[in-house]
């Protein structure tokens, strides 16, 4: 048996270090004899696994060619979001991009998804990024990662987290430290994911792009730069690309990085390739995005682009000698409140739905494009395509009936306590969900008023505003003022916003807050005591009610309002599409699933409803209309 003795511990290291040093020396001695001639005798080709043997090189811009170690190799991309997309489908969409001819995969990752409160990352379920890069190395795809920090991708804030515009100083896509301190923390997470994904470590992921159109923002001279070196620093080691439009190329190149361009047209294409050659010589040229078609936005048209013309435009692009990446390839849906928004002249957000009019629709249809896209790179592949999947199915359910009716102002007596504030709160400071704020939904503000008048201030992005449970109107970036009628004796004042999106794309995106940004102001007096209700609408948000919550639906219900109803389904369910006629503006779920926000001003008529998320049996709709 041994027995421990202990000892203090200056006796204990200096015994070590006067008695025990001789010995240890001469241990140390030994091994390093020991390794070398291990060393000299080990067969180290051997040693490597058989699939790395040949990952030396990775994707080299060698020339005006791409090289694939030692293969010239063309790269023919295409896009899917992974989060636009539910987790069922990606093996659907990717076999149809593999079956069109495409060799490679690019998507983004939203910083704003995987880390919704500070330091709390989610990459579970719909946004598994590595089963996704792992899905397509299965079906033969390589990957092109687009991992920001900021993405634009048409959602909220550029796919950055809300969070960081608690900070009233905060200046996004620089190199203020706040900003700074937070991308360091997110990619210490993000790369050790991502990382072991590489091509040279044996995945598939051959390319990493560093941030998005920074050429177009350009605020600092220092950001990119520094995320080039934070993508290093953490173990990025395949070939680093920039990606610019034609308002930010000239300002988007930079030293090291091989530079890609967006587009849409042939005469966009023979400026940029000129400009590209000018400042980075001979080098491969790469259109990184190829605009398939376009995004919508609430109240506009809705954005075609005819599948001749982009045929033509891909068939120029590749015989000028570029690579090329179809965005979209299948947009997807913005499912819950992900939606950007753009803010030039107009406000202006974007419809739940990102079809795109991309070469796959945004429940996975075929198109004019993808047969035409399909056939055009079939015949320069050399090799038969694979055969292509089959639809999924779809069906038209019997009309939903709506049975049972929660008033907003019935429910707010089941929702978590409110925050009391002296004065207005905007979404991102509420002291909520640890700290983080909100970021997505709705916020009501509630004060008292003694008297008639004109309410007027800022409101990010629509707020009704009621009188007790009455409308009169609402206040947005056109209307700023509205009048408040003779009223007796205290009345409650309430103001519902809503945050429509925050812009995605342009210069203002630090003044993203949402809410009431500042005081209120009644005759021109600021309002006093607010009770601020956070109306995130969460997964969590209505487990609240309760079935015995509920009740029938009155002849005149009082709006805003909860609906509920069941979609009774008797075989293996299918996707739809929800079809809200008669309903002028709200928000749809489907067994807690978010839909999205449906609006009567269009484009947007429909909302899709993935069969994946249905049951076979009673499954439970819930529609706030808004």
């Amino acid at each position: 048996m041994l027995a421990a003795v202990p000892v203090p511990p200056s006796r204990a290291m200096s015994k070590w270090s006067v008695g025990r040093k001789p010995s240890r020396t001469l241990g140390l001695l030994l091994l390093v004899i020991l390794s070398y001639l291990v060393l000299r005798r080990l067969d180290w080709y051997n040693l490597v696994p058989a699939w790395l043997r040949h990952r030396q090189s990775g994707l080299q811009a060698n020339g005006q060619h791409f090289m694939l170690e030692d293969s010239t190799f063309w790269i023919f991309g295409g896009s899917v979001h992974y989060f636009r997309v539910p987790k069922e489908y990606w093996k659907d969409r990717l076999l149809k991009m593999k079956a069109c001819g495409l060799n490679t995969l690019t998507t983004y990752v939203p910083w704003n998804l995987h880390e919704p409160e500070r330091g709390k990352f989610d990459f579970s379920g719909n946004l598994d990024l590595e089963a996704f890069v792992l899905m397509a190395e299965e079906i033969g795809l390589w990957v092109i990662l687009r991992p920001g920090p900021y993405i634009c991708s048409e959602i909220d804030l550029g796919g950055l987290p809300s969070w960081l515009l608690q900070d009233s100083g905060m200046r996004l896509r620089t190199t203020y430290k706040g900003f700074t301190e937070a991308v360091d923390l997110y990619f210490d997470h993000l790369m050790s994911r991502v990382v072991p994904l590489q091509y040279k470590h044996g995945g598939p992921i051959i390319a990493v792009q560093v941030e998005n159109e920074y050429g177009s923002y350009n605020r600092d001279p220092a950001y990119m730069p520094y995320i080039k070196k934070a993508l290093e620093d953490r173990g990025i080691v395949e070939l680093l690309l920039t990606s610019d439009n034609k308002d930010g190329l000239q300002k988007g190149v930079m030293d090291g990085v091989l530079a890609t361009i967006n587009l849409q047209s042939q005469h966009e294409l023979q400026l940029l390739t000129n400009f590209l050659l000018s400042v980075q010589r001979v080098q491969p040229k790469m259109v990184m995005e190829y605009w398939t078609g376009w995004f919508d936005s609430w109240g506009g048209p809705h954005n075609i682009l005819d599948s001749s013309e982009v045929l033509k435009t891909v068939s120029a692009i590749l015989d000028a000698g570029s690579s090329i990446n179809l965005y979209m390839f299948h947009g997807g849906t913005n499912f819950g409140f992900i939606n950007g928004a753009m803010h030039f002249h107009d406000y202006k957000s974007d419809v739940t739905s990102y079809d795109y009019d991309a070469v796959l629709t945004e429940a996975g249809d075929y198109t004019a494009k993808y047969f035409k896209l399909r056939s055009f790179f079939g015949s320069i592949s050399g090799i038969p395509l694979p055969p292509q999947p089959d639809l999924l199915p779809k069906i038209a359910y019997e009309p939903l009936s709506l049975n049972f009716y929660l008033s907003l102002w019935d429910a707010l007596q089941y929702m978590e306590e409110p925050v009391n504030s002296e004065k207005p709160v905007n979404m991102e400071n509420l002291p909520i969900n640890n700290g983080n704020g909100q970021s997505f939904g709705y916020t009501l503000y509630e004060t008292t008023i003694a008297s008639s008048g004109v309410l007027s201030g800022l409101v990010r992005d629509r707020g009704q505003v009621f009188v007790n449970t009455v409308s009169i109107g609402f206040l947005d970036y056109e209307k700023k003022k509205i009048v408040i009628p003779l009223i007796q004796g205290y009345t409650r004042l309430r103001i519902l916003v809503e945050n429509r999106g925050r812009v995605n794309y342009g210069d203002n995106i630090d003044d993203q807050r949402k809410g009431l940004i500042g005081n209120i102001y009644l005759n021109d007096s600021p309002l006093k005591k607010f009770r601020i209700y956070s109306l995130d609408m969460k997964k969590s948000f209505f487990q609240r009610f309760s079935v015995d919550k509920w009740s029938p639906i009155p002849a005149v219900p009082t709006f805003p309002a909860f609906f509920l109803g069941v979609l009774s389904i008797s075989l293996s369910p299918f996707d739809t599409f929800m079809k809200l006629e008669g309903w002028e503006k709200g928000v749809v779920f489907i067994n807690g699933q978010n839909l999205g926000r449906y609006w009567n001003i269009g484009p947007q008529e429909t909302l899709y409803l993935p069969g994946a998320w249905l049951d076979q049996g009673i499954n439970q709709q819930v529609q706030d209309p808004s």
